[in-house]
């Protein structure tokens, strides 16, 4: 039987006469040996932005004033580790000296002003790639608009009427887990704080993952053990290519939401393989392999597979998924349902959530002292240094 914890008071703070709150949300962990501050994480969104796979001046605008919002964590888009990875065309990119250093620069100028630690997200986007942006309808680019031959565990398109994916030979593998550790070096030389695979979404390694998608006769096709072989020989070598004290962890969907594909047995099983892999934590989102999803949509939805995993896995977890609400957040920490939340859509619309959570539940948010006198009255001990 789950025992519910909720918040427990502590005496009026004597300066202020707030009651102080001690919130599990806003408490601190450690991943691997990166602490963080509080346990609310701003996932990774794709900016369809960059330009040859170079962060732009949007992303300098972008990730700055996410680096303000209280958020113990910040994940940066994913970022394709060579350019038939990318989402679009537009997409972030991590494969040369042109596209790390213009990460680099963006980097810089947020951490001249900003204590946040910050994860990148490295990822592959396999048979769905080469598409518009959302804005655009997200319909496949052709060739003659910049588009190009996508790849995948097997020749298998994600719609009927997508082009065929080209199924990728040992050569290709290889090719792919070498621009994971490239990316990866990279990543560490411009000074992110940790890295996160996209194992997710229908995405390349999610791809290999699902019987769905990967009907290979090789030693990466058939099996659990076999579909997993190739996610975990990247994670291995990209825990391999950084220094052991930088986290490594994963982003995988916990479920294809359709009879017969990828599921949360599948899940647990590889989260297994992952925690003997010195893996730093899972985030478990779910979806996006298949256009033959079902799923029934509302607040917290995922939230019970993050459980799932997290209790049968031991591995730390982030939970994702119409998590709207701080006293919501409050209850997913301190009921041991996930270790941290992520916030998504969510902190686009209100990029100060986090703040607005701690005055509700008593916590406290780093915030740039040229702020500190927008505390709302009688809260002036909200704000903390960065």
């Amino acid at each position: 039987m789950m025992v519910t914890h909720y918040p427990s008071s502590e005496p009026d703070d004597p300066q202020t006469g707030r009651q102080r709150v001690m919130s599990q949300l806003f408490s601190p962990i450690s991943i691997g040996s990166l602490e963080l501050k509080n346990r609310i994480v701003i996932a990774p969104m794709c900016q369809y932005s960059a330009e040859n796979g170079e962060a732009s001046d949007w992303h300098l605008i972008h990730l700055g004033h996410l680096a303000y919002s209280g958020a113990g964590l910040l994940i940066i888009e994913a970022t394709a580790v060579e350019p038939e990875g990318r989402i679009s065309p537009n997409d972030l990119g991590i494969w040369s000296d042109e596209t790390e250093a213009a990460l680099k620069k963006v980097l810089t100028t947020v951490r001249k002003f900003s204590s946040i630690p910050i994860a990148l997200q490295l990822g592959h986007a396999g048979r769905k790639a080469s598409t518009d942006v959302p804005w655009e309808g997200r319909g496949i680019v052709p060739p003659e608009r910049g588009g190009w031959q996508t790849v995948a565990p097997s020749a298998i398109a994600f719609e009927a009427d997508s082009p065929l994916p080209l199924a990728l030979d040992l050569a290709g593998l290889q090719r792919i887990e070498d621009a994971f550790v490239v990316a990866a070096r990279r990543a560490h030389r411009i000074g992110i704080d940790a890295i996160e695979l996209h194992g997710a979404h229908g995405y390349l390694l999610h791809q290999f993952l699902s019987p769905l998608s990967n009907t290979r006769t090789d030693e990466y096709g058939g099996s659990l053990e076999n579909r997993m072989r190739f996610p975990l020989r990247v994670f291995e070598a990209v825990r391999a290519a950084v220094p052991a004290k930088m986290p490594v962890g994963i982003r995988i969907s916990g479920t294809d939401w359709v009879e017969g594909g990828w599921d949360i047995e599948q899940s647990v099983a590889f989260g297994r393989a992952l925690r003997n892999r010195d893996c730093s934590f899972v985030h478990v989102s779910s979806g996006g392999l298949s256009p033959l999803q079902q799923l029934d949509v509302g607040p917290g939805y995922q939230v019970p597979l993050a459980e799932t995993f997290r209790r049968e896995t031991g591995l730390p977890t982030i939970a994702v998924g119409l998590i709207t609400e701080a006293e919501q957040a409050e209850g997913i920490i301190a009921d041991g349902r996930a270790d941290l939340v992520a916030l998504a859509r969510g902190i686009l619309y209100d990029p100060r959530w986090p703040w607005h959570a701690a005055a509700k539940l008593g916590g406290q948010v780093a915030a740039p002292k040229q702020y500190w006198r927008s505390q709302p009255r009688g809260l002036s001990d909200l704000f903390r240094e960065p």
